[in-house]
């Protein structure tokens, strides 16, 4: 296990706790936003905006059930909720190539791109991530 003294600092400057009231809540999404707000992220910041992402996620469970969807899945309900189609979001993608990629997964989602989607749905960035991380190779 990697415990870098930079992954260290982000637990000191914000120590990751279950949430259990709204204002738990906006504090942990705050702390994402402005991970998110930094553009690329380190492996460290990954990891820890990965935590409290899964932080926001369980208490989300609490309060009303959604279905377990994430990622370009959740993209795709969001898209049909709203009747959306590819070019309605090429202002968060710069192209409708790209759109198309990712909705037929050549292409994952970049913490950019999750950032514009969730201002542009309203909704924290964290639901775009899983629970439980997919193992991926490089």
């Amino acid at each position: 296990m990697n415990n870098s003294s930079a992954y260290i600092e982000l637990l000191q400057a914000f120590p990751p706790r279950p949430i259990n009231a709204e204002e738990e809540l906006t504090a942990t999404q705050t702390a994402i936003d402005s991970l998110l707000d930094k553009g690329e992220l380190t492996p460290d910041e990954r990891d820890y905006l990965h935590l409290l992402g899964m932080l926001v996620y369980e208490y989300e469970q609490t309060l009303e059930p959604i279905p377990d969807i994430y990622g370009v899945e959740l993209l795709k309900a969001l898209i049909e909720e709203f009747e959306l189609r590819q070019k309605d979001l090429v202002h968060i993608f710069k192209a409708e190539s790209i759109v198309s990629d990712i909705l037929r997964e050549k292409r994952q989602l970049t913490t950019e791109h999750i950032q514009k989607l969730a201002e542009f749905f309203r909704v924290s960035p964290a639901v775009f991530f899983p629970l439980h991380p997919v193992k991926t190779t490089a």
